[in-house]
């Protein structure tokens, strides 16, 4: 049974940085692309980011330049490191294997 379980979501001042975790077990993860959506009330789900099994990393334009996506093989773990953070990035951050695989997500929020 594959699960991914995020954290590292909280409160934060906008211009601050967090570090989110995807921890993924019960999956060949060395083999999967994976990807951080988010989603806020009343709105789609907009993809974040991306990194794929060969490391090839992709960003949606909003968070270009300011956020980084990376995975240890070794822990079969996906962070997204998040640095200038904005109040328009608060959101659920949800990690995926795709394209089947979800985790239940964790609280952004960028508030002073």
């Amino acid at each position: 049974q594959v699960q991914l379980v995020e954290s590292g979501g909280g409160l934060v001042q906008p211009g601050g940085s967090l570090r989110l975790s995807c921890t993924v077990s019960g999956g060949d993860f060395d083999h999967y692309n994976i990807g951080w959506l988010r989603q806020t009330p009343g709105q789609d789900t907009e993809p974040v980011s991306c990194i794929t099994d060969d490391r090839n990393t992709f960003y949606t334009n909003s968070v270009e330049g300011r956020f980084t996506i990376s995975r240890d093989n070794t822990k079969a773990m996906v962070y997204l490191q998040m640095n200038n953070l904005k109040p328009e990035d608060t959101a659920i951050y949800t990690c995926n294997m795709a394209p089947h695989y979800w985790g239940q997500g964790t609280q952004v929020t960028v508030s002073s």
